[in-house]
């Protein structure tokens, strides 16, 4: 994984598919515990942690639901998109494979706020100081590319996606 950081934090890295799949780059510790990272998929180990929680914590899992930031997605895609763009996009917007080019992604994206952290794992995520996220990849299968923004209501992720992918079909 090539990620650089802004800031520097310690960081806990875990990452989840639409399918369920959970994905562990990691060492997770608790309670003298340890769960050794999960380079493959495990669709049960979230439902357990939950329950595991939810009992711990003497809370149903609805309430543990309300203890948690309001954080919403949104994604799109270009189709036709031919891969060799979205790579030459993608790479617009790294330098090279260790330095990460601010000044690029505010030309490109002019839309964003500042960029906290650039992770390069797969295409570009961006996570900016208004803690949305942004998130462009090419297709592993197909000619497109990927758009998935976060933030903390659905009309700004909304939002955020339309505006990255107005400025992309516009290049």
């Amino acid at each position: 994984m090539q990620q650089s950081q802004i800031a520097s934090k310690e960081q806990t890295i875990v990452g989840y598919e639409a399918n369920g799949g959970f994905l562990q780059q990691t060492v997770i510790s608790k309670d003298n515990i340890i769960l050794s990272p999960l380079p493959t998929r495990d669709a049960a180990i979230v439902p357990i942690a939950i329950l595991l929680l939810a009992q711990q914590e003497n809370k149903t899992v609805s309430q543990l639901l309300q203890t948690l930031p309001q954080r919403y997605t949104y994604s799109d895609r270009l189709k036709g998109f031919a891969t060799e763009k979205s790579q030459q996009l993608i790479k617009s917007l790294v330098s090279n494979s260790t330095e990460i080019n601010l000044r690029n992604i505010k030309t490109l994206l002019p839309t964003l706020a500042d960029p906290v952290t650039i992770d390069t794992t797969d295409g570009v995520r961006i996570t900016l100081d208004t803690e949305d996220i942004v998130h462009l990849r090419p297709s592993g299968n197909a000619p497109e590319l990927r758009c998935y923004c976060e933030s903390s209501s659905m009309s700004k992720a909304v939002e955020l996606c339309e505006q990255v992918m107005t400025f992309v079909l516009g290049l």
